[in-house]
């Protein structure tokens, strides 16, 4: 006799074979997305140069990527509740090695900033749908480490195209260093496709008409706690952001006239966050989600410090502290979102998302601004001022960690 059984899917465990699938699987998708996103940054100065275009307007061909990403997560969250994570992911995955190997061959500024729009675009169905995907497939008590996982490898991601744009472009212009990055962010691309394994836990959204897709946001801005994640997102990552524009051009400049290939070393300081990302599940299960988080702030703010110093080697101490500080705040606050929203989780991420790269855009943008007209220090000031403002929503609208007692000890992780 067979019995026939309604038990919800429980997730994969920790150390299974469809637990490290999706990791490695997410792995070369975030190597496709942020190898592609960001392997502008080291070679700004460039493209600066080489389009005749003040640093401000070379930057906004990374706030051009962000702004396509943050306007494509929502429409990419809706279709993947009706086409499945992994088919959605997979498409946008493909669409944007097409387009990234377009970019190379812009003939003017504004054909990249075009084309670098479509680009974030297209990224836009990774980022959005990732914390979604691993929410729903992987056991909820391990889900937290599997975020930090997640976000460690977007980290890799970032920190291989750009290290790989800047010597090429040394050799053989910024065209062909980021021709490079695409052609490697193809083969992730690949990868991906081949790695994730069929999802189990995803339920397909009934059809529905447009308005009652987008009722699904209401929940989610009617939730000060979330509304919280989404303002250290787009604070946090406009500071990040801001500085990895403009610490090339501070350097390139006298007194220290370093060459592409040695800023585009700069970015080895990525290896921090992907410690740090990976480190802070542990850290949140001990103090607290809210605690860790503050604490990640205010090592930003003091990397920021470090920075306003002459010498390279305290600024790049700095510039490791800052990072190690953003990453494990980013890794901290998107699983915290996916773990608070009950209900439309791919929405929730989604305007995380949003938020991220809306400040990415945004504070990535106009922060250059302060730098041309003011300098390094003035920038410094603000970036602090803004960590500042995220630390205040912290305190404010999200919860400490709550008093659990050692029998439910493995489920505090979701305070």
């Amino acid at each position: 006799m067979v019995f026939k059984t309604d038990t919800p899917w429980a997730g994969h465990l920790q150390g299974s074979t469809g637990y490290r699938r999706i990791l490695a699987a997410l792995a070369c998708a975030g190597v496709a997305t942020f190898a592609q996103l960001y392997s502008l940054q080291g070679i700004l100065p460039f493209i600066s140069r080489d389009l005749n275009v003040s640093a401000a307007q070379a930057a906004l061909s990374i706030s051009a990527a962000t702004v396509g990403l943050a306007v494509a997560v929502l429409p990419w969250s809706f279709a993947a509740d009706r086409w499945g994570r992994v088919r959605t992911m997979g498409l946008a995955v493909i669409l944007a090695t097409i387009l990234g190997l377009l970019v190379p061959l812009s003939p003017t500024f504004e054909a990249l900033l075009v084309l670098r729009f479509l680009e974030g675009a297209a990224l836009g169905g990774i980022p959005a749908l990732a914390i979604a995907y691993l929410t729903e497939e992987v056991s909820p008590r391990n889900a937290t480490a599997a975020a930090g996982a997640y976000v460690a490898g977007t980290s890799l991601g970032g920190l291989f195209g750009r290290l790989l744009a800047g010597p090429v472009a040394d050799v053989a212009g910024w065209r062909m260093g980021t021709l490079a990055v695409s052609l490697c962010a193809a083969a992730a691309a690949v990868a991906f496709l081949v790695l994730a394994p069929k999802p189990r836990g995803f339920v397909p959204a009934r059809s529905e008409g447009f308005g009652s897709v987008l009722g699904k946001l209401l929940p989610q801005l009617r939730n000060g706690k979330l509304l919280a994640l989404y303002a250290q997102a787009f604070l946090l990552m406009g500071s990040f952001v801001s500085v990895y524009n403009y610490l090339g051009f501070r350097l390139e400049a006298p007194p220290y006239l370093f060459p592409a290939s040695a800023v585009a070393l700069l970015f080895l300081a990525y290896l921090a966050g992907t410690v740090s990302s990976k480190m802070v599940a542990t850290l949140a299960s001990r103090w607290g989600r809210r605690t860790v988080l503050l604490g990640c702030t205010g090592a930003m703010v003091a990397g920021l410090a470090l920075t306003l110093a002459a010498p390279v080697a305290v600024i790049l101490m700095g510039l490791v502290l800052f990072t190690a500080g953003f990453f494990g705040a980013h890794s901290i606050a998107s699983g915290w979102t996916g773990a608070l929203a009950t209900t439309g989780r791919a929405q929730a991420s989604s305007l995380y998302n949003l938020s991220y790269y809306a400040g990415s855009s945004v504070v990535g943008w106009s922060s250059g601004l302060v730098f041309q007209q003011l300098g390094w220090s003035a920038m410094a000031g603000v970036l602090a001022v803004l960590a500042l403002v995220a630390a205040v929503a912290a305190v404010t609208l999200l919860p400490g960690r709550p008093v659990t007692s050692s029998r439910n000890q493995s489920t505090s992780q979701i305070d």
